[in-house]
């Protein structure tokens, strides 16, 4: 499958499990605390258990992405029978800014900017997704987080936050081309709205939705990772 990128002008970019490896980063930051209270559980039993009771957590009413992480923790370790420490579930909170970049990630980006507007739309909050971009050295053109417009991708409206920023810098959102690893999150909302979108399947190598919720989406182009992109859009 291939695309026009002649057609587009900016690049919109879901963050964590594109750019940052939030899998690594997740169960790294789970194991630190299940493992002090003995559990045992393998890596996709753990993910998928996570993926519930964060979407959950993210569809009902706004909070902090920090306190998402927290409860989503708190609810995986009911199920499996402990009770995290306040201190421990707030450390989980905070684990994004510990979380690891995808080695392509920063060399794709500063390629794929000296020909396109480079824009996030993330399921986070202001200060954490601050401390990931220090790990991609990129400056963004926009970046639209989800304690800006007070929701949680799918939801429609982080996307149309985004139209009118883009909008801004003159680019119409027609021109607009979205870039992210979720069909959850990120290519059943953005089909919805008539965007054009390219899959960049992380887990292209493993089995299972891992930490983001099953669902069906048909993205117009699929590439394993940002590598290849840059190089498929002559960046």
């Amino acid at each position: 499958m291939t695309l026009d990128f002649d057609g587009f002008d900016a690049l919109t970019f879901d963050c964590y499990g594109t750019l940052i490896d939030w899998e690594t980063g997740l169960l790294a930051a789970m194991r630190r605390v299940l493992d002090a209270h003995g559990v045992t559980a393998g890596d996709g039993e753990l993910l998928e258990r996570y993926a519930r009771h964060e979407a959950a957590l993210e569809a009902g009413p706004y909070l902090r992405y920090r306190e998402v992480l927290a409860r989503g923790l708190a609810g995986v370790a009911a199920e499996l029978g402990v009770s995290p420490s306040g201190d421990q579930l707030a450390g989980f909170g905070d684990s994004v800014r510990d979380w690891p970049a995808f080695p392509d990630s920063a060399d794709a980006l500063a390629r794929l900017q000296a020909r396109f507007r480079l824009v996030v739309i993330t399921n986070c909050d202001n200060d954490l997704f601050a401390a990931s971009n220090k790990r991609l050295g990129v400056a963004f053109d926009e970046v639209i987080t989800a304690e800006q417009a007070g929701s949680y991708k799918p939801s429609h409206h982080n996307f149309e936050v985004a139209f009118e920023r883009v909008g801004r810098l003159g680019v119409p959102r027609e021109r607009i081309l979205h870039v992210a690893q979720s069909l959850f999150h990120d290519h059943v909302p953005a089909h919805e709205l008539g965007m054009t979108t390219v899959w960049v399947n992380r887990r292209h190598a493993k089995d299972g939705p891992g930490a983001t919720p099953p669902a069906e989406a048909r993205p117009d182009l699929t590439v394993p990772d940002m590598a290849t992109l840059a190089s498929l859009a002559g960046a």
